[in-house]
């Protein structure tokens, strides 16, 4: 028997399955990565070598008011570890200056006060001044013209307005702007919904270089890349984590090259090649990237690229938070089918994108084509409303599928941590 530990909230569910049924286990090397030093020693590492740039410390001279964005609930990124660095830094260099971190939803809920606290610590909490951003509140945004996709680039007014713009975040395979981290602060982070719809447009969600490790000809990377630059974002601290949520390296400097550093580390790390098989399994990482059903479509778009024409794939993920977008849920659940739902996004002008359309998009794709069965704590009625299928545990789900594709002896492919490889061809 093969044991494995699949991430599944705070916690894991256990798998064991028979060698004969095992086609493959795709795992990022950065799970097994020996990292040199301390999570805090790495981080300073990069702080004092960065990349194409001034160090933090000289940058912050004379600059009055210095706004960091910081990644929100929906990612595990350690700002109990990068936080403190980057808050000494820019006090080492202006002990005068004002500083605001400004927490960058994009288009999710907002952060509650308790997940702020877990994610800074008391002291950050009570101590340094923290807002919120809104995509939803068109007062607090700057226009600052078009993306080169045509859409407006509007943008929280505390960027534009600071003397200093920084980000923290951290890299991770994503399933259409190719990784996450760098660019991704600004937009989506700290954009309009309106700028949000035009970057997320059914065109670009469609285009064959909107994949997941795909930066280069990716329509919405470039969108990304320009709003980060008009913005003025002048220094980013991007960490890569394994499985336990730990630094294993960090890039610090220019938002651009550090963060194009970074993507070839993880690249190298997360690269596996495919195993194509009738069912796979995987997960959306634990928490925090399992609070809901759409964050879960990352994993899903992991599983799919390994996952036989017809195939059924099996996703563990907790979903605390339900569905995770009211708009993406309705689009399912007021659907005459999945071919009605793709139909229509397909036809619809960047200009004409709606709330959480993208979303609904690549999982009306993945579902066209797979069975998806859901390992959940979210209702039952909701995972069938959205045209999936709702198992109480791993096993069921494995009888489920070996039903469905009418073969118990068919093969299986394992990915523990759905958003963490580069499923290669």
């Amino acid at each position: 028997m093969v044991h494995v530990e699949l991430p599944y909230g705070q916690g894991s569910l256990s798998l064991d399955l028979p060698e004969e049924k095992l086609e493959s286990i795709l795992v990022s090397k950065a799970h097994h990565f020996t990292r040199q030093g301390t999570e805090s020693e790495i981080v300073k590492k990069a702080l004092a070598a960065p990349i194409n740039s001034l160090p933090l410390c000289e940058l912050a001279k004379g600059k009055k008011k210095v706004v960091i964005i910081s990644s929100d609930h929906t990612r595990p990124v350690p700002s109990h570890v990068t936080m403190p660095l980057l808050l000494e830094e820019v006090r080492k260099g202006n002990p005068d200056a004002e500083i605001i971190i400004l927490i960058a939803t994009g288009y999710h809920r907002l952060t509650t006060k308790d997940e702020l606290k877990n994610k800074y610590g008391e002291r950050i909490f009570n101590e340094e001044k923290i807002v919120i951003h809104n995509a939803f509140k068109d007062e607090d945004m700057v226009d600052l013209g078009k993306l080169p996709s045509g859409g407006q680039l509007k943008i929280n007014q505390m960027a534009v307005s600071a003397d200093l713009l920084i980000a923290e975040g951290f890299i991770e395979p994503h399933f259409f702007a190719g990784f996450s981290g760098g660019r991704k602060s600004v937009l989506p982070g700290i954009a309009s919904k309106d700028t949000v719809m035009a970057n997320h447009c059914a065109e670009f969600i469609a285009h064959d270089k909107a994949r997941t490790g795909i930066l280069d000809g990716n329509p919405i990377h470039k969108d990304m890349i320009f709003a980060a630059e008009t913005a003025g974002l002048a220094f980013i601290l991007n960490v890569v984590i394994d499985a336990e949520k730990k630094v294993i390296e960090a890039f610090a400097g220019h938002f651009n090259d550090a963060h194009r550093a970074g993507c070839e580390f993880v690249r190298e790390l997360a690269g596996v090649k495919a195993a194509p098989a009738e069912i796979v399994i995987t997960t959306n990482g634990g928490y925090p990237l399992d609070q809901n059903i759409y964050q879960t479509v990352k994993g899903m778009s992991a599983a799919e690229a390994t996952c036989k024409p017809g195939g059924v794939i099996i996703i563990a993920s907790q979903c605390g938070d339900g569905h995770g977008g009211e708009a993406f849920y309705k689009t399912f659940v007021e659907a005459n089918s999945l071919n009605s739902i793709m139909d229509e996004i397909i036809k619809r002008k960047s200009s004409e994108t709606i709330p959480d359309q993208w979303e609904s998009q690549i999982l009306s794709r993945i579902l066209l084509k797979h069975e998806v069965i859901m390992v959940t704590q979210a209702p039952r009625q909701m995972i069938e409303d959205m045209y999936m299928k709702w198992a109480p545990n791993i096993e069921s789900a494995l009888e489920m599928a070996e039903k469905i594709i009418k073969n118990d002896t068919g093969k299986i492919t394992i990915i523990p941590d759905g958003v963490s490889v580069i499923v290669q061809q």
